[in-house]
């Protein structure tokens, strides 16, 4: 056999390195603890998308009541009550399903597998509009003091897809690493915006009167024109289109397994830190609104002409405007961190449930789902420039589809309960909030569809309608090959294959001819490769070895006990094939690893057992279907070639057995 010695690494594989940093040891026992959030921390990553929907949100539905300002104050009440409920219900959520997953795992498990792909197909659009609304909203709030000759359509979009990218190489280097970069913008934000809002208030004080007088007659003279109805009617209007400002209350929820132990407690103080930190900053943003008497400018968010109203007539009052607004901006950068945050997750949950291709629950060297941070953060790009950035047509979307997830999410909730009520003691005090969040949700969704359909409403139900078909289409796929495998493996008889004699327990003898097969788990797929090994080579080997990865995923990846779990199970198969192999006369042992990456972790121990025993011949299998097309090479890795490839270079033999699948 050629001995090459270390392989030197790709030039693409050290710059790899240099920009996203070196592979995670998974071995290390305090990897969990190192690489998970505090609530301080998941605040930031993941309450960051909350609180900064306060940068637009707000500010469209106070669009609506131009005309009947003083509607404001009872935005400002309803947004906090609302936020409230939701952020509430969230927080049972938690308890109830401690590993997380969001809306797609309670629409699943309470309301069925249909509603689960609605809600996570619903949600995985959200996230890509997570990222796209606040790199597109930060973009707006930061050229909103750029001078006017600079306010070039193509700079501005240009500069928020630059944006994009950035925050796409972050997240491929690791969560945490990225929620501690955009730490400090955080914080900035809640000192600034403590400083705008505080002012705001307190400097309206004495005008308290005059205030009043004006809601007053506002009020009185709006009963008069067009009647307590019509007042309603603008006020629902307005509420539901102000409904940007929840979209980040179910990220919580959904990340829970990057949180620090103990999950559920973290994940419920996050959400208390969430919720009232949103809650205050909308309400009085909207406080605000009607007491300084705020209008719509050119160019200009509305918290930007806000700002200028509060300090323009400062000595250096341009400039804290501009460091208000600025950090504005900047803290919707973290709030797009959510998207990637969440969308992987949603994908990886979904693929396990083979509603998406297996591969995005794949963990990358770093322990990233490298696969899902590429497509959200490729998907948002597209996003941004078809829709050239446009934050209004952009919001409309967001709103949508969060709160079709919402809507399932009380649904399911509400119905857990019910069903579960001999089991929860204090079920009638629960159930009350899941039924007030139901409709409240519901109300928000029909009336913001009904309003917005023909201006990018239907934009929205399309693209999550198609991501629907997809998914099914993926899942009838995978249906198909289980229900194959399952005809395959009663074909093969596993049980009764015929076995005689004594077992073989000699140990195996690195100088005689070996046989190394690759296997996945005790199964037809893994008998079939060895007994077609022992079938086309007869009395050839002496030897056999079997060797298995124990794939770290997104499903394993939570915990020690986990991996400890996944790496006996993986253990116990290969004891089967060993106990089946010595029985058939083999002298036989097994091999196993634990990685991230199955290519490179196989390969690397493959590389040692051809140093072990020199005369060893390697063999694993493939899938082959009758009519192979691309969409199989997407739906099914190619793990196969991948490892021949690389242990052939190195000058090891290895053959690919087919097993054939009939579909």
């Amino acid at each position: 056999m050629q001995n090459n010695g270390p392989e030197k690494p790709s030039l693409f594989k050290r710059f790899q390195t240099k920009v996203i940093g070196r592979p995670r040891n998974i071995h290390d026992p305090s990897i969990f603890h190192k690489l998970s959030l505090i609530a301080l921390l998941s605040w930031i990553g993941l309450g960051a998308d909350g609180l900064s929907s306060s940068s637009y949100g707000p500010s469209e539905a106070f669009n609506v009541i131009q005309s009947h300002p003083y509607l404001a104050i009872f935005l400002a009440l309803a947004t906090a009550l609302t936020v409230f409920v939701i952020s509430y219900s969230y927080s049972r959520i938690i308890e109830y399903f401690p590993h997380g997953g969001g809306g797609y795992i309670v629409a699943s498990h309470t309301l069925g597998k249909r509603a689960g792909v609605l809600s996570g197909s619903a949600l995985l659009v959200d996230y890509v509009l997570t990222i796209t609304v606040s790199i597109a909203a930060c973009g707006d709030a930061i050229f909103s003091f750029v001078p006017s000759q600079f306010h070039d359509p193509n700079i501005i979009l240009g500069f928020k897809m630059v944006l994009v990218l950035l925050l796409i190489f972050m997240n491929l280097r690791g969560v945490k690493e990225s929620v501690l970069i955009l730490a400090p913008i955080f914080l900035i934000f809640i000192a600034t915006h403590v400083l705008l809002l505080g002012y705001g208030i307190f400097s309206n004080v004495s005008k308290i009167g005059t205030h009043v007088t004006v809601f007053n007659n506002q009020l009185g003279a709006d009963l008069t024109a067009i009647g307590f109805v019509g007042i309603l009617a603008i006020f629902l209007k307005a509420f539901s289109l102000g409904a940007g400002t929840y979209t980040g209350i179910e990220a919580v929820s959904n990340g829970l397994p990057i949180m620090r132990e103990p999950r559920v407690k973290t994940g419920k103080k996050t959400m208390m830190y969430m919720a009232v930190s949103l809650a205050l900053v909308a309400g009085a943003l909207y406080f605000c609104y009607f007491l300084v008497d705020i209008h719509p400018a050119s160019g200009q968010t509305l918290n930007a002409v806000l700002a200028n109203a509060l300090f323009g007539g400062f000595p250096m009052g341009y400039w804290i405007a501009f460091i208000i607004i600025f950090s504005e901006g900047l803290l919707l950068i973290v709030a797009a961190q959510t998207g990637f945050l969440d969308g992987p997750r949603v994908m990886a949950n979904m693929a396990v449930d083979s509603w998406f291709p297996k591969k995005f629950a794949a963990l990358s060297e770093r322990l990233t789902m490298r696969n899902g941070v590429i497509l959200m953060g490729g998907a948002a790009l597209l996003l941004m420039y078809f829709t050239n950035g446009n934050i209004s047509f952009l919001v409309i979307m967001y709103a949508i589809n969060v709160f079709i997830t919402f809507s399932l999410s009380q649904l399911g909730m509400s119905r857990f309960i019910i069903s579960n009520r001999k089991k929860i003691k204090e079920w009638s005090r629960h159930l009350p909030i899941y039924l007030t969040g139901l409709g409240l949700c519901l109300t928000i969704l029909t009336i913001t569809i009904y309003e917005k359909f023909e201006q990018g409403g239907w934009l929205t139900l399309a693209v999550t309608l198609f991501v629907i078909t997809i998914c099914y289409l993926i899942h009838r796929h995978y249906a198909k090959i289980k229900k194959a495998m399952r005809k395959f493996n009663e074909t093969l008889l596993l049980s009764s294959i015929h076995l005689v004699g004594h077992p073989n327990k000699k140990p195996v003898n690195p100088k005689s001819i070996t046989a190394v097969i690759l296997v996945e788990g005790y199964n037809g797929y893994g008998v079939n490769t060895f007994l077609s090994l022992i079938r086309n080579f007869p009395g050839l080997y002496k030897n056999i070895i079997f060797v298995s990865i124990a794939e770290i995923d997104s499903g394993t990846f939570k915990g020690a006990k986990e991996v400890e779990a996944l790496e006996l199970s993986v253990k116990e198969s290969l004891m089967k094939y060993v106990q089946l192999a010595q029985r058939l006369g083999f002298s036989t042992d097994f091999r196993m690893d634990v990685g991230t990456d199955v290519v490179e972790t196989a390969s690397h121990l493959c590389e040692s057992i051809a140093e072990e025993f020199p005369k060893a011949m390697f063999f694993t299998a493939k899938l082959v279907f009758r009519h192979e097309t691309i969409l199989h090479k997407l739906f099914h890795n190619e793990t196969a070639f991948a490892i021949q490839r690389r242990l052939q270079w190195k000058g090891i033999p290895v053959v690919i057995l087919p097993v054939r699948i009939d579909i």
